[in-house]
């Protein structure tokens, strides 16, 4: 997607989601896949929590679909083929958890007064430049399957089949969500 034809919103959330992937440091792409829980554990669960950051946008709820994913997946370890099946089985477990999250909180919302919207956290903030708060604000506006198959298409430098299978949806729709999500982004970022 960063080709030809690229807008100039396209290539700002790709830096942005860039800029955050390149934060997770502690991730590097090897030949050995770790072999055991642990290992994962300690090689994807901080990549799965800024996943889930992106998706709920509230870390302490992120941690916990996090910690919910790795207590699926412990519960599945002696039915999974190799680690990378375990790290997809993680990434599939953290998008379903933001989505039932979200799914709680809408639901809360309606029998609730609407309160101030959650603010982010300082550090965070400190981490990004005005441009990038300003695409992390605005994907918080978009709905929520478009700003997955954003986070999970520049943040997780995932492939359409990879995001399809995440997300459960077909890859036609991943590619048209992509396409509808970065037009209504370039509206709001239009907006502000």
């Amino acid at each position: 997607m960063g080709g030809k034809g690229t807008t100039g919103v396209e290539r700002s959330v790709e830096q942005t989601l860039g800029h955050l992937r390149a934060l997770d440091s502690s991730i590097a792409e090897t030949t050995n896949q770790p072999l055991t829980l642990e290992d994962i554990y300690r090689d994807q669960r901080m990549r799965m929590v800024r996943l889930a950051i992106l998706l709920v946008d509230e870390p302490a709820t992120a941690e916990d679909v996090v910690q919910e994913a790795f207590t699926g997946l412990y519960r599945n370890w002696s039915g999974l083929r190799d680690a990378k099946a375990a790290v997809g089985y993680l990434r599939t477990a953290v998008v379903n958890g933001s989505r039932s999250v979200l799914r709680r909180r809408k639901t809360a919302r309606d029998y609730q007064p609407p309160h101030q919207p959650d603010a982010r956290s300082a550090e965070s903030l400190a981490m990004l430049t005005a441009e990038h708060q300003a695409i992390v604000a605005a994907l918080g506006k978009l709905p929520p399957r478009q700003r997955e198959v954003l986070v999970l298409r520049y943040y997780g430098d995932l492939s359409e089949g990879e995001i399809a299978e995440a997300t459960g949806i077909s890859k036609g729709t991943v590619k048209s969500t992509a396409s509808r999500a970065l037009e209504a982004l370039q509206k709001v970022m239009g907006h502000s």
